[in-house]
């Protein structure tokens, strides 16, 4: 039966071949759905951006890193194909009416309601509203057969939890760590404006002849932490420019540092306190831990339906 099977949907790639409807280019095959370069490359655009500023300086890595990419989205329409078929052959029926929510919903969070706002973005997109009505319809169905048939409720016990800790210890380092509080000084070109450098020289003053550098943060600041008085928290020296790491990790607990001059801004430093590295305690890295391991639990999961799918779906890849 599998054989026949397999001969008739060779037959449906051959007749599209024949048709000359490769013009798109046919990247894989599930069942009698095909999936086009045109589709991969969709999902590609939502990442290819992104990989080509973070890499732009290592043209081998992001060689690998694109390859990689095309490969996973591949895979991930190849695993909605087959989702989707095994709703079908299933028996499986979607009402009208939760369709009708799911897209209302849509219209909603994405364009405030506005079907004219949608419309206009379908039409620049090439695509029409039953389109984007179908793409709903499959990506609920997609959902709904995730949630159904991998498990969602997952327990990870403790002792889990602290063997993998133990086991992964050194991965938890942290490096040494100051506790900042600062001052933000944007420049700007407006000549009605006191120089970032001069503000941030009298605010030195200030705060060196007793005024306390929390209020003086809330007044002047004009970093996003202004209201907490300019509270940053703590912050390995990597996680920092390197101007301001320099100053944190040169200056002594409780001491202001001297103005930081950068070509965005002039800052006013505070260090509140330091420690030396160390690894993370279990208590803090708990809900890490936990988090990862139960994602590691539904992939797994989640790998292991879709390879039983394949087995039972005919899938070619061109």
């Amino acid at each position: 039966m599998k054989k026949i099977f397999t001969l008739i949907a060779l037959g449906f790639v051959g007749a599209l071949r024949v048709h000359g409807q490769l013009a798109n280019g046919i990247e894989a095959v599930v069942h009698d759905s095909i999936i086009t370069k045109e589709d991969v490359d969709t999902l590609n655009q939502q990442t290819a951006e992104l990989l080509r500023r973070q890499y732009r300086d290592q043209p081998e890595v992001l060689e690998k890193k694109l390859k990689e990419m095309q490969d996973e989205n591949e895979q991930k329409l190849v695993a909605n194909r087959l989702i989707l078929h095994e709703f079908k052959v299933a028996g499986y029926n979607l009402p009208q009416s939760i369709i009708d929510d799911e897209v209302n919903s849509r219209i909603r969070s994405k364009f405030g309601g506005d079907r004219l706002s949608l419309t206009k973005t379908l039409e620049s997109e090439g695509m029409t509203n039953e389109k984007f009505r179908e793409r709903v319809r499959d990506q609920f169905i997609v959902e709904v057969m995730r949630s159904k048939n991998v498990a969602q409720e997952l327990i990870i016990s403790p002792h889990k939890v602290e063997t993998y800790y133990l086991a992964h210890r050194d991965a938890f380092n942290v490096d040494d760590e100051v506790k900042l509080r600062m001052i933000v000084l944007n420049k700007s070109p407006d000549t009605n404006t006191p120089p970032a450098d001069k503000l941030a020289a009298e605010i030195l003053s200030k705060i060196k002849e007793g005024a306390a550098f929390d209020e003086m943060a809330k007044v002047y600041s004009q970093g996003s932490y202004r209201n907490q008085g300019g509270e940053w928290g703590w912050f390995e020296r990597n996680a920092l420019r390197k101007e301001l790491a320099d100053a944190a990790f040169a200056v002594k607990p409780g001491v202001p540092s001297p103005v930081i001059d950068t070509p965005e801004a002039c800052y006013v430093m505070l260090v509140e306190d330091r420690r030396s590295a160390h690894p993370k305690s279990l208590g803090e890295v708990r809900d890490q831990i936990e988090h990862d391991m139960l994602l590691e639990d539904r992939n797994r999961l989640e790998k292991e339906w879709i390879d039983r799918l394949r087995k039972k779906t005919f899938v070619r890849f061109m």
